[in-house]
Order: structure tokens, then sequence, then C-alpha cells
């Protein structure tokens, strides 16, 4: 079988014509970096938190021609190791000038956490007395011990306000390539001031005992034989793919996009539209991952504080994986690079950071007719656009799905190894064993999509419908009626919402102002999974700095300023920021330029099945066409010509209609 990749970078190789939303280069990476430098921003001890293309407004990106000025500002988030402050920094790379410059105060917050830093942790705490003396009661050797450096949250401790702060949990390793997440430390946990660079406070709870047994999964004698009877499994599309890429743009069957990659978001899907009635029809103008927390259930005096805000703590697509054809990626593939910005201030290349290709997806729609005799099939086929990340212990895909119908799925994909404890035997509620005497708490996965709708244009309303149930009597005689009733959500006050499997609530996103051939508006339903929100207790500070996994939806009115779910700078934040911050302008989302933020999710009772690597988990949501389409806008799909291929390696080629 000959598999063609197509190799292209999304910073850099944009339309001939440049665009206001193109990512940024290497080239405009070095720009930002000798702007900072020229006005004497950088010291020796800055780095570079973060660095990103700063949008403009949706209505000057709508308006935008080719040949019309571009506008290319970038966002510079930097710290001075030295003394912890952070500045959030606009410049105009085109004037090669500053355009803002805002000193971020404790109160906001504090920048996401450098791997300089984490790496900075080991030898600290290695260094304390008191972890030397609970280390040695514990008769382990301390060369054996890895810190494992994590995001502090906020409590209102004394010795952590307005300090970088963050805490470590320990693993032993019995060889330097040891799985040392089969090997917990438990009941010791140290906080480190990493500005100071010192240890603040050592909680030495419980001695627990270190589980022997190997998570060595990478060895083979561990794993053990290979099966055998896995045969050959051949993806080819011999005339190459169905899509189109110009720089940053693809189009697919009636699908047309422009993709984005950020070092915080990842993949981000910009002005996604579908072809019909001789027009490219706006249905989404930018969807990303805004926003993930992990709160872990654990109240144990050294594991109270876990939830980390993988996005706006760590920069989570930093760390996305090269992918690799035949491994992460099978069939007829195009690679996008992904080029960032390091904590030195150099631009990094992600090489194949992002990976697209079309799948078979099953039936499309068929029919046997008894009347006619007419007998069609027709196939269904999605494209797929996808990274994967690894933050830490887990990795995480995102994949977006485009289906012929118009439908458009987002899935999480969540596999690599469960963050583990000592197990504290049967009657300790809040854990299970997945091995002897190792145990995996209890833990959410909550991810807050943030979907900024154009469904015909940027003047929308959601209507929440959920089904009615009509009592027996005049005009229900029988009692089988139901209907469904749709109430607008008008003001941002009424704009959280939960879901409701027992009234199968849906919410519709509509154009009053573009009415299909009925005479209703045009709508885009999303279609929520039926999980929990956030568990944790309303007092839980988790509850108050993550208030977006409080609800399944939330409404905003459009602001380009408003851009994650949990606000700028998550990182021991105290609360309320983000959504809750937005909504309290009270605006109108009546018939307005309106945003979505979808919270979803797993929640994580770890089975022994998940040890001790995590076959992959899954997570997603839909939005469908609701009179979006005037008809099925399928029809034109051809019958497909399948080859049957046999075990005697004959093949049948085969027309179904």
């Amino acid at each position: 079988m000959s598999i063609t990749q197509h190799e292209r970078s999304i910073a850099g190789m944009g339309d001939v014509q440049p665009h206001p939303l193109d990512n940024l280069s290497v080239s405009e990476l070095d720009a930002v970096r000798k702007i900072l430098h020229d006005g004497e921003f950088l010291l020796e001890s800055t780095r570079f938190v973060h660095v990103g293309l700063e949008e403009p407004n949706k209505k000057d990106v709508l308006a935008f021609s080719p040949g019309d000025a571009v506008r290319r500002w970038a966002r510079a988030i930097l710290i001075d190791l030295a003394t912890g402050e952070s500045q959030d920094i606009v410049v105009d790379i085109v004037a090669a000038s500053v355009v803002s410059v805002r000193s971020i105060a404790p109160e906001d917050g504090q920048v996401a956490i450098l791997d300089e830093e984490f790496e900075l942790i080991g030898p600290i705490i290695q260094a304390d007395p008191g972890f030397q003396e609970a280390i040695a009661r514990r008769g382990i050797d301390p060369a054996q011990v890895v810190s494992i450096p994590l995001s502090a949250g906020h409590y209102g401790f004394d010795d952590e306000l307005n300090h970088r702060v963050a805490r470590s949990l320990f693993f032993m390793q019995d060889h330097p390539t040891d799985a040392c997440w089969a090997h917990p430390v438990d009941g010791l946990c140290a906080y480190v001031d990493m500005t100071e660079g010192r240890v603040i406070k050592l909680v030495d709870f419980l001695d627990l005992p270190v589980p022997k047994e190997s998570g060595n999964y990478d060895d083979p004698a561990f794993r053990g034989p290979e099966r055998k009877s896995l045969k050959p499994l051949e993806i080819s599309q011999p005339d190459g793919p169905s899509y189109q890429v110009d720089g940053e743009v693809v189009t697919w069957q009636n699908w047309k996009f422009r993709v984005g990659f950020d070092a915080r978001e990842g993949l981000i899907l910009r002005q996604l539209s579908f072809h019909d009635k001789g027009e490219d029809r706006p249905i989404i103008y930018r969807a990303s991952i805004a926003e993930m927390v992990v709160p872990y259930a654990d109240p144990s005096p050294v594991r109270f504080w876990q939830n980390y805000f993988d996005t706006g703590e760590y920069m989570f697509a930093r760390y996305t994986n090269s992918l690799e054809l035949g491994c992460d990626c099978v069939g007829e593939i195009t690679y996008f690079d992904g080029v960032i910005m390091d904590e030195q201030g150099h631009p990094k290349t992600i090489k194949n950071a992002i990976c697209m290709h079309e799948e078979d997806y099953g039936i499309l729609w068929k029919h046997s007719d008894f009347v006619t005799g007419s007998n069609e099939t027709r196939r269904q086929r999605r494209l797929v656009i996808s990274f994967f990340t690894t933050v830490g212990n887990y990795d995480y895909g995102f994949f977006w799905y485009l289906y012929l119908d118009g439908t458009i799925e987002c899935e999480a994909k969540l596999t690599g190894i469960l963050f583990t404890s000592s197990y504290r035997g049967k009657d300790y509620p809040y854990a299970n064993e997945v091995a002897p005497g190792l145990g995996a708490p209890y833990h959410q996965h909550l991810f807050s999509a943030r979907l900024d709708m154009t469904v015909d244009g940027t003047n929308n309303t959601v209507q929440e419908v959920e089904v009615k149930r009509v009592p027996a009597g005049p005009g229900n005689e029988h009692g089988n009626a139901f209907t469904n009733k749709a109430t607008p959500i008008t003001n941002e006050s009424e704009g959280g919402r939960l879901a409701n499997a027992s009234l199968a609530r849906t919410w519709h996103i509509t154009n009053p102002n573009s009415l299909n051939r009925f005479g209703d508006p045009v709508s885009y339903v999303l279609y929520p999974e039926q999980n929990p929100v956030l568990l944790a207790d309303e007092s839980a500070t988790v509850t108050t700095r993550a208030q977006f996994t409080t609800k399944q939806l939330w409404i905003t009115q459009y602001d380009p300023k408003e851009r994650y779910s949990a606000g700028d700078f998550p990182n021991q934040h105290l609360g309320g920021g983000g959504i809750p911050e937005y909504q309290k302008a009270g605006r109108s989302l009546e018939n307005e330029d309106i945003v979505l933020w979808h919270t979803f999710g797993p929640t994580h009772f770890p089975r022994p099945e998940d040890w001790p690597v995590m076959p992959v988990d899954y997570a997603k949501f839909t939005l469908k066409p609701h009179g979006f389409f005037d008809r099925n806008p399928t029809l034109d799909v051809p019958a497909d010509v399948s080859h049957q291929h046999h075990a005697d390696g004959g093949t049948d080629g085969h027309t179904c209609h």
C-alpha cells in the first residue's frame, strides 16, 4: 500500500494574500522578540510564558477583503524569574512598536508555570532538611525519589499570598527507566516558593507503604508475549484525499475552514462554513478548547489541593506530540506543523502537530422500499482534524469531526497513566485499587469548548428545547401525546444552563434573520453529554476558581477580550474569573453576536483495566443542523464502489445503489 504524506506548516505558509487570522510565523515571532528587546522589556532573567496572535475584532475580520491592510498584533506574557513579576504586552509586528503594557497584579492570578521552574523544584526539595529526615525515616534512598511538581491552586494560606507556589508529591524509581507512577511515596507533600527557591511547608501526614509491583508497560518482559492473531488492516486512497489545502485554508465536501494552532489552546478551527445554495454559509467563527480542569476527590491532607487547569496553568499545547504515520494517524494523511515561542523567546516548530485525514463512518443513509422496489445505500464519511498533547501523566487527544451531512463533533480522547496513591484499604472511599497496594484517586476531566457561533451570520439566539409531557384529557384521550417546548435565553443572567437527559434538553443556536423554506429560523443544535458537572462542594475553592464547570452551557455576548473560561491567569487565582466575570454585565443574548462555552468530560472511577496504561476513554459533544438546510444535504452523495477482500485474496467490486 502506498501512502502519501502531505506536510504543511500552519505558520508562515498562509494564503498568497495575507489574512488577519494567519498563524504567527517564525519570522513574526522573531520580530516580537526584537521589539521587546529594543523596548528594554527583556532581562537575563526574563522568560516567555506565552506568545499568541492577538486576533482583530470579528467584525473587522469579516469585513476584510484580499488586498486590505492586515493587522498583525501579538500578545506576549513575560515573567521575571528573579522577582516573579509578570507583564502582559501587546506588540504591533508591522509597525515594530508596543501597543500596550500591563503589569499582572497578584489579584489577577499568576502566569502559567514554566518548565524551567518545574526543573528547579526537585533540587530545592532534595536540599531541604525536613524532606531529608522524612525520606530517611521511611527507609528510602533519596536518590530514588522523583519530585512531581504541580500547580498549587489558591487556599488563602498567608505564606503563599503574592508568591509563586507549587506543590510536589513524590514517587520512587527502582532504576532510571522505571515507571515511577507505580511507586508513590504517599503521605508526604512539599510546598515550594519558586521565586525564593525554598520549601515553605512540608506536610508529613502519614507513612504509607510504597507499592512494589512494576508498572513498566513499555517493557516486553513485563507485557508478556504479544498476540499473533491480528491481520494487517490497510487503508488506501489511490486517488488521494478528497480535500484541498491552500496554506491554512481547507475545503472538503462543502466544508471550508482555517486551521489554527496556539500554545495555550492547541488546535483552533476558524471561520467554519458549509457551501449551500451557491454560497459559503457560516456556522462557527472560532472553535477551541479554552480551558480544562482535573479536580481530584481525595481529601487527604497531602492531596486535597489536586486540581489542575491544564490549559491556563500549564499551557498544555506546549507539549503537543509530533504525530507519526501508522501510530497516531493511519491512511492518507496531511500534517500541519505548529510554531510556538519557547521560554527563552525563540520560535519552536512542533513537527506534525496536527493530523488531518478522511475516515469511512458506516452508513450515511439507506432504504429498501417494499412498495417501489427502490434499494439505495450511501456511505458516511468524515474529515478528522486532531492533535495530541501530553501533560504530565495524562495524554489528551482532541478530535474535530466534520460529516457529509453538516454534523460537527468534538471528541476528547483520554489515555496515558493514572495519577496514583498508596491504597489505604477498602474502607477508604476516595480511590480504587488498581495493583497490589496501589490506589488511583477518583477524579473528573472537565473540558470547556469555546464556540464563537455565526449561524448564517453574527446575530443569533439560543433556544433551550426540551420534551413536554401532555397529560391525558381532552385532545389526548388515550394519553399517548407528548410535544416539546422552546424557551429563548435572552440575557447573560440566564446564560448558565444544565443538561437534563430526562427532558432530552438541547440548545438550538438560531438565526432569527435567516429563515428556511418553512419560515422558521435556521439553526444548529448542541447535543450535550449527560455526565455530571463539577462534583466538589459549592464552598470548595476549586468551585470558585472553576465556575465554568458547574454548568454544561454558558452563553455570553461576544467580546474579543473574553477568551478563556477561567480567565486569563487561573494559576493561583482566588476565583470568580472568566465566565462569571464576563456575565456580570448582564448583556442581551437575543439576536446578538454570541459565544457558547460548553463543559463536557468524564467522571473517572479508575478500574484495574486502566493500569498500567489506560485504554482510551472518550468524551464528546455534537452540533447538528436543524432546519439549517431545506432538505437532506447529502442527496448528491454518489453510490460508492467498494472492493471486498476475501480471505483467499480475491476481490469483488460492487456498487451500492
